[in-house]
């Protein structure tokens, strides 16, 4: 198939399909609140799943053959990152991998650091392994670029501190972390003796003139000490058959990650793993065209921010197919999710819930066809407009 093959403009219904994206709120609510898209997976994902299924026989699994081969041979082609097979590590997803992350390279009454906002369950994570939260925010320019505040970073560290937790592409403020940047943080980590747990579940979305970089790549020394995290739920569409993988050179750190998870973490399940292999060997010329509709998507989203909504501040984001909108000078009764909630039927991401520095904001997915996307846009400027008459 050719990428004009694939029609991301269908509106697909998801209502009563168990969609935790679409059944969470009333059928006249438009949901940009969770990170899945609306969009059909891969053809040769679907035709494998058919293939497995016509197989009709599921019983415990080993993984898929060849799975781990292509995982190897992906991180070389793409980075110049080599590792060997027995580096990686199935899971079920990229949150309980953080879970084990923390219990793998820490003990309890350590420190874990943070840098918000940022996704819930790395803000999570500590806690549920006895640990404490530092968090190092992210510094915002004016004009709403984020950077790592290496000042900030090494200052706030503690003898306690074991581990950092990165998210890069960074959900929700859409960075995509330069060599520099991560040089920079990685140099102040060996200092100090600070292990690394790095989410790189968005690298395969990212916009024209943006390059993905995983920071275990950077140095043997980084590789040592880094369990980064990796899947094709988000690339492809796909997160509800729970595939993910965990990328551990290092055999002592693979050995306590793997004592962690002990009984408590399974292994994938056999149609995620089908998946996973046939999304990776035969899904990017699907991967090529939805990247191209996720970047006219951002642009026009963009562009409709800033000539219908006055009060809201928006950056193009690097990757993901998440924007991160700045309300905080909105004159609004609630805060804006209560608001567009109610007044324009549209769910979006709680800003608050990303930690220090996300009150105020809202985090939306754009991830869907045009026309709902624009349906949804329009109905968040007559809810502002609506506003601003009664004010």
């Amino acid at each position: 198939m050719t990428q004009t093959d694939y029609d991301f403009d269908a509106i697909i219904d998801r209502h009563n399909t168990g969609s935790e994206k679409w059944d969470r709120y009333g059928p006249e609510i438009l949901p940009f609140w969770v990170a899945d898209m609306d969009f059909r997976s891969p053809p040769p994902v679907i035709e494998a799943l058919h293939r497995r299924v016509d197989h009709a026989v599921f019983g415990y699994s080993s993984g898929v053959p060849g799975l781990k081969e292509v995982l190897v041979e992906r991180l070389d082609r793409l980075y110049g990152w080599r590792v060997k097979p027995e580096a990686i590590v199935p899971l079920p997803g990229v949150v309980p991998g953080l879970d084990l992350a923390c219990l793998a390279l820490t003990r309890p009454g350590e420190t874990v650091a943070v840098m918000p906002p940022v996704y819930p369950p790395i803000l999570n994570a500590p806690a549920h392994a006895g640990l404490t939260r530092l968090d190092v925010p992210l510094c915002a320019g004016d004009d709403l670029h984020y950077e790592l505040d290496l000042d900030a970073f090494e200052a706030a560290l503690t003898p306690q501190t074991r581990l950092l937790i990165l998210c890069n592409p960074h959900n929700p403020v859409g960075r995509v972390f330069t060599p520099t940047e991560l040089q920079g943080l990685t140099e102040i980590c060996l200092r100090h003796g600070v292990d690394l747990c790095s989410d790189e579940i968005h690298c395969d979305l990212l916009f024209a003139g943006n390059e993905h970089t995983p920071i275990a790549a950077l140095s043997p020394e980084v590789e040592s000490r880094t369990i980064t995290l990796m899947a094709p739920s988000k690339t492809f569409n796909i997160p509800g058959l729970k595939y993910s993988f965990a990328v551990i050179p290092n055999p002592a750190v693979r050995a306590r990650f793997e004592a962690a998870r002990a009984y408590l973490v399974s292994e994938p399940n056999v149609l995620g793993t089908v998946a996973a292999l046939a999304a990776y060997e035969e899904g990017g010329d699907w991967l090529a065209a939805c990247l191209s509709y996720l970047e006219a998507n951002r642009d026009y989203l963009v562009n409709f921010v800033r000539s219908n909504m006055p009060g809201i501040h928006v950056t193009a984001p690097e990757g993901t197919y998440l924007a991160w909108l700045d309300c905080r000078t909105l004159d609004l009764p609630t805060g804006p999710y209560q608001f567009f909630l109610k007044e324009a039927c549209v769910a979006l991401g709680d800003g608050g819930h990303f930690g220090v520095g996300g009150a105020g904001f809202v985090r939306l997915n754009f991830g869907c066809p045009r026309a709902m996307l624009t349906e949804g846009l329009e109905r968040m400027a007559a809810a502002l407009e609506a506003n601003a008459a009664t004010a």
